[in-house]
């Protein structure tokens, strides 16, 4: 193993016994800002709340590309048994941030080192990307006012895909994640005479059930969208028809025109069935992360660049979407750019548990060559 890797893990592992959930990165914002003024980058705090940026100019050239990474862990005990184990009850790094920051910070390395490139990169460094507010947040603050950028790229580890691999693809890569709450109000009343009644929970079940004609008859057939009807509560009891029934849920696609085709069609459909059966009712829908919709020229400066690290054989340009969120999306809605898959899987369930189970550890294996990838597409970004 070489002796950045080695570096690269001793990283990793200080960040994984010490997680922190969004926007209160501030133990994991000092070791990020420290390690960048180590190696002579101009550093900048506090953008967002808790986000870093580092700047590294060579030469003249006028481009800027800007890599970033999310710090925040997740609020779930972990169960593993690795040294490191975080050492924070209720706190870990089960989606693998830990290594998605050292992973930068290995690229920072790489570049303060061989400084061959023309022109100026960023490390973007973000706070609270689970709850999908840090990109957000840094928006805010005047991020590409203050630090302007010509491109944009990311990475999320998958250990879903052989360790080492690249995986990318081009328009929508993860989708967006739009919640919604429905609250029917009808008359409740005694459960023997549900026609003295405007029973909610009969309507319920309609509105659940039309939500599903919505992917399967408003969006064409190649357009993936998700309506998943989550939580239902009532006042009601075993015994008493209830007056009120709330359904929660969540909404997956990947443009702006289909979460507004659902969004219409839910509203649709919850007043016409209420209308139908006598009851009143509220609706409300929110954008919680907005699709990530990769731009073509960047997925192919990616492909060329980890072609050229790892082989054209490690690159797979053309993976399936997912219909998880990112909340990189919000960057890429500003300028060019692309985010990608690193694989992590060895081929041992013991080892490959999936994102947020109290078992995941990042592959450290995986560290140098992410670094390595995220080094040369800066360099061919910034060919002199």
């Amino acid at each position: 193993m070489s002796e950045l890797n080695e570096i690269l893990k001793a990283w990793r592992h200080e960040l994984h016994r010490h997680p922190e959930t969004a926007f209160e990165e501030t133990r994991t914002a000092a070791f990020v800002a420290e390690r960048l003024r180590e190696m002579g980058i101009e550093v900048h705090t506090g953008i967002g709340g808790t986000g870093v940026i580092g700047r590294l100019k060579v030469g003249d050239g006028p481009k800027v590309v800007a890599l970033r990474a999310d710090m925040d862990a997740i609020a779930l005990t972990e169960t593993g048994t690795v040294s490191y184990k975080s050492e924070h009850e209720g706190k870990m790094h089960g989606c693998g941030h830990d290594g998605h920051v050292t992973t930068v910070l290995g690229a920072a390395k790489l570049l303060s080192e061989s400084r061959d490139f023309n022109g100026t990169v960023q490390f973007l460094f973000q706070p609270a990307e689970e709850p999908g507010k840090g990109a957000h947040a840094m928006i805010d603050d005047g991020l590409f006012e203050r630090f302007p950028m010509d491109e944009i790229y990311g990475q999320h580890n998958n250990p879903a895909y052989p360790a080492g691999t690249v995986n990318i693809c081009k328009g929508g890569f993860a989708s967006c994640e739009d919640n919604f709450k429905i609250e029917i109000h009808g008359r409740g009343g005694h459960a023997s005479a549900p026609e003295k009644t405007v029973d909610p929970m009969v309507i319920a079940a309609q509105i659940i059930l039309a939500l599903q004609t919505i992917p399967s008859r408003n969006a064409g057939a190649f357009q993936p969208v998700v309506v998943s009807c989550t939580e239902l509560f009532t006042d009601g009891a075993h015994n008493a028809i209830p007056s009120n029934v709330t359904i929660l849920g969540d909404c997956r696609s990947y443009s702006k025109e289909m979460q507004s085709l659902i969004e219409t069609r839910m509203r649709d459909i919850v007043e016409h069935i209420c209308q139908a059966y006598g009851a009143t009712w509220d609706f409300l829908y929110t954008h919680e992360f907005a699709p990530t919709v990769n731009w073509d020229e960047q997925v192919d400066a990616v492909i060329q660049a980890a072609s050229h690290v790892l082989g054209e054989e490690k690159v797979n340009g053309n993976c399936s979407p997912f219909m998880a969120s990112e909340d990189f999306g919000a960057f890429l809605e500003k300028v060019p750019g692309a985010f990608f898959f690193m694989g992590g899987a060895v081929g041992d369930e013991s080892r490959d548990m999936p994102l947020h189970n109290s078992c995941f550890d990042y592959n450290d294996d995986t560290l140098e060559a992410g670094a390595q990838v995220f080094a040369q597409l800066v360099r061919e970004r910034l060919a002199g």
